[in-house]
């Protein structure tokens, strides 16, 4: 189902939770043309052509055989499938929540990478289980148990290094709260609140962690969402200010600028051309 919106089109999980297909059927949903998923997407390419790509917010990649890209909800995503041979799982957010604790991909999702060679046999194998259980019975908790296993394999690869399990847990949280809130709550001191810790351990945390700060995810989090409107959405600088919870549009513009050299009106013509 998708959403007939003025903003980029939302394509959605109806009946399912979660959906398998192969590329070659085009997918569990239709990949052509600038969309966003309500549900986390985990594509394997196995085969692809010279010319085979992906755009993702606002970025076009080159795709090779055996890589995997993971899909966050909310990302805009393009791809023309041409005949390219692999899967792709389209999972809710619950089960992703349960099955894949990959705590970079929550929002982010994964750009493509190489599928380590080593774990190309394991993981092919995985597949075929999963793909065998989907057309079958699609018993939930058998999809979720193979699904975890081949996002432990994947995610070795995306978090090679373990933090400290109680850090890493909280930065967990405050990414999943981020994406909830940051349109109506941008100060830190409402996630150190609901992490119950103190603002400043908080962002000592994230300068260990990730080199970065709660004001800061919280901006790269608008300007992303910013960029999305503008570049796909059919939506007005002033609207885009409004839905963004901006409700002065020329405070948005000095915003938008600060963090990306460019005004919202140059950055919107500038893609559109």
């Amino acid at each position: 189902m998708i959403t007939p919106e003025k903003e980029i089109p939302v394509h959605h999980l109806t009946s399912e939770e979660f959906q398998m297909s192969t590329l070659s059927a085009a997918g569990p949903e239709n990949f052509h043309d600038v969309h966003r998923h309500n549900f986390f997407e985990i594509i394997w390419f196995r085969e692809v052509y010279e010319y085979s790509h992906l755009e993702l917010d606002f970025e076009s990649y080159k795709l090779d055989n055996n890589q995997i890209c993971i899909i966050a909800p909310g990302q805009a995503f393009n791809m023309k499938i041409e005949g390219e041979e692999g899967y792709a799982m389209a999972i809710s957010r619950e089960i992703f929540n349960e099955a894949c604790d990959i705590e970079s991909v929550l929002t982010g999702g994964v750009l493509p990478f190489f599928l380590d060679p080593k774990n190309e046999k394991t993981c092919n194998t995985i597949i075929s289980l999963i793909e065998q259980e989907y057309k079958a019975t699609a018993r939930k908790e058998l999809l979720k148990a193979y699904l975890k296993a081949f996002c432990i394999i994947i995610g070795e690869q995306i978090n090679p290094e373990e933090p400290l399990l109680n850090d890493r847990q909280r930065v967990q949280e405050l990414v999943g709260l981020i994406e909830k809130h940051y349109i109506v709550h941008k100060e830190t001191s409402f996630y150190a609140e609901k992490l119950k810790i103190t603002t400043h351990h908080l962002n000592d945390i994230l300068r260990i962690l990730r080199g970065t700060t709660v004001k800061k995810m919280i901006s790269q989090r608008l300007i992303l969402e910013a960029k999305r409107e503008l570049s796909f959405g059919a939506l007005t600088v002033k609207e885009i200010a409004f839905k963004l919870g901006f409700n002065d549009t020329s405070y948005f513009s000095r915003f938008f600028k600060k963090h990306t050299g460019q005004t919202p009106d140059y950055f919107k013509n500038n893609e559109k051309r």
